[in-house]
């Protein structure tokens, strides 16, 4: 009861479509004005459906220079694990490091792999292709969430966070899971949190010592969000103008990025980019940062008009957007996929 309370209580814990449902209409009208379900398609042309959902991330990362990147390379479910590891040792990748699917989101099927026994399980059960990514250890993770509409010489910051992953630390008397109960935000999630976390559920986590619960650092993995907008200014803009100029016409969506101070981001120096989301990217700036649902519709929608506008633009320079037959088609496809992830995700552990 208490955990439906505190769901029920905060607005920030509610499902998407809750949060969503009462603005959903103005989505619709931009439907209607543009004669098309998919209105949003040509917001970002280099990326499949606008970079909406089911874009794959071998298409962002290609659009990316090297050197703004982690070392990343592809798996196919079926390669033999050896071949993995010989990949591995080729591009000098060295234990841990992340992997997580090429087409997904959400956290789903994220993991830190620790080791060769760890690496082995993932690929034994995973069926889809998935992405094997040189961990960084940078101290800070920040999304920046950028906008430019293509006639504009300037663009927009319109969020800037600070990312903490979900995490408890160790006071030296309480095990993992009290720690997990007494915890805000892994309190809700705890059947979650036992599947990938059962082996050390009774240990005694030591005094100072954080204990990641999820590498995955979004809102809906229970990430912890602290607001940056101080920190937007003509500076850290000409840097994400910058970096959407060279990943060419992409014009609307959020950088996941880790940094060693945002004094150097803002220099261009020592940063790379995990990965940036197209026109499905939550401006999530809202979470955590103290806004009230009324004043987070009014972000969203703002959001939407920028994307409208944008997306306008382009289908009338001759990037059309995709047919409902195309979009229907793909979009189950996407869904059935995403379905089948989260099954898959649950065997892990």
């Amino acid at each position: 009861m208490k955990k439906l309370l505190a769901k029920i209580t905060n607005w920030e814990a509610w499902p998407f479509a809750f949060i969503y449902a009462p603005v959903a209409p103005m989505w619709v009208w931009y439907m209607l004005k543009s004669k098309a379900v998919w209105f949003f398609t040509p917001s970002n042309p280099k990326l499949t459906f606008g970079g909406m959902e089911g874009e794959p991330k071998k298409e962002m990362y290609a659009l990316l220079p090297q050197h703004l990147y982690p070392t990343t390379f592809n798996v196919q479910p079926q390669q033999t694990f050896e071949s993995i590891v010989a990949t591995l040792q080729q591009h000098d990748i060295q234990y841990p490091f992340i992997v997580k699917p090429e087409v997904g989101g959400q956290g789903i099927l994220f993991r830190k792999i620790d080791d060769e026994a760890a690496l082995a399980h993932y690929h034994s059960i995973v069926t889809v292709e998935y992405i094997v990514q040189q961990m960084v250890h940078f101290p800070i993770e920040v999304s920046v969430f950028h906008i430019k509409h293509p006639a504009a010489v300037k663009g927009t910051i319109t969020g800037f966070l600070h990312k903490i992953p979900l995490h408890v630390v160790g006071d030296g008397n309480s095990t993992l899971e009290a720690l997990m109960k007494a915890h805000p935000k892994a309190s809700l999630r705890i059947d979650e949190l036992y599947t990938k976390h059962q082996h050390n559920w009774q240990n005694i986590i030591p005094v100072g010592e954080k204990y990641i619960l999820s590498y995955a650092a979004n809102h809906n993995r229970g990430a912890h969000f602290i607001d940056l907008k101080h920190e937007i200014d003509d500076q850290l803009l000409s840097i994400f103008d910058g970096l959407s100029t060279q990943i060419n016409d992409f014009f609307y969506g959020r950088y996941d990025i880790m940094c060693n101070s945002i004094e150097e981001l803002k220099q261009g120096e020592n940063f790379t980019i995990l990965e940036y989301n197209g026109c499905g990217a939550e401006p999530n700036h809202f979470y955590d940062t103290g806004y009230t649902l009324r004043a987070a519709h009014k972000e969203i929608l703002k959001h939407w008009k920028a994307l409208y506008e944008i997306s306008k633009y382009n289908a009338a320079k001759g990037i059309k957007p995709w047919s409902f037959v195309k979009g229907y088609k793909f979009l189950k496809a996407t869904k059935a996929l995403m379905k089948h992830m989260k099954a898959v995700d649950a065997q892990i552990g």
